[in-house]
């Protein structure tokens, strides 16, 4: 009996100890939670002060470019967005919230493409708020170890043609 009762104390250890070592291993970001990071926390400096454009833009290169629904052509250069996202900031219109849905990251070494919907709100100076929403993708690069924002399209959801 007493063999019985040892050996199920054993089995028992054994069927619960990767459940227990596991649980004090820390979670390694991924590539995609980094990549996804980066978004939020440009999203979350453009609702807190969006006249702070060099903090939304300090992960975007140099030579990046974006497409958007507002130009017919391609914008090139960092330096160029700026201007656009520091005449915007003067508008009394802004984004008070900004979600991320249906994100899927695409790692190829040191490239990673990220998609996603855009899902907003914006509020005007009277305080109304509007629904933003958009098809969105962007193009990450590691460049001195850091990941870079070099290319964006930003598409205008069909649904939010009115």
């Amino acid at each position: 009996m007493r063999k019985l009762i040892l050996g199920l104390v054993i089995l028992f250890g054994i069927a619960i100890m990767p459940s227990t070592a596991f649980a004090q291993v820390k979670t390694i970001p991924t590539v995609s939670d980094e990549i996804i990071a980066l978004v939020k926390a440009q999203w979350a400096a453009n609702i807190a002060d969006p006249s702070n454009v060099a903090e939304a833009f300090k992960n975007i290169s140099d030579d990046y470019t974006e497409f958007n629904g507002a130009y017919s052509t391609r914008i090139d250069g960092k330096v160029t967005s700026m201007k656009f996202a520091e005449a915007g900031a003067k508008d009394p219109s802004h984004t008070v919230v900004a979600e991320m849905l249906n994100p899927k990251v695409q790692v190829y070494g040191d490239v990673a493409i990220l998609s996603y919907n855009f899902a907003g709100m914006s509020k005007d100076k009277d305080g109304v708020t509007e629904p933003v929403r958009a098809k969105s993708t962007r193009v990450y690069a590691k460049q001195d170890g850091k990941w870079k924002l070099v290319h964006a399209n930003f598409a205008v959801d069909p649904q939010a043609i009115k």
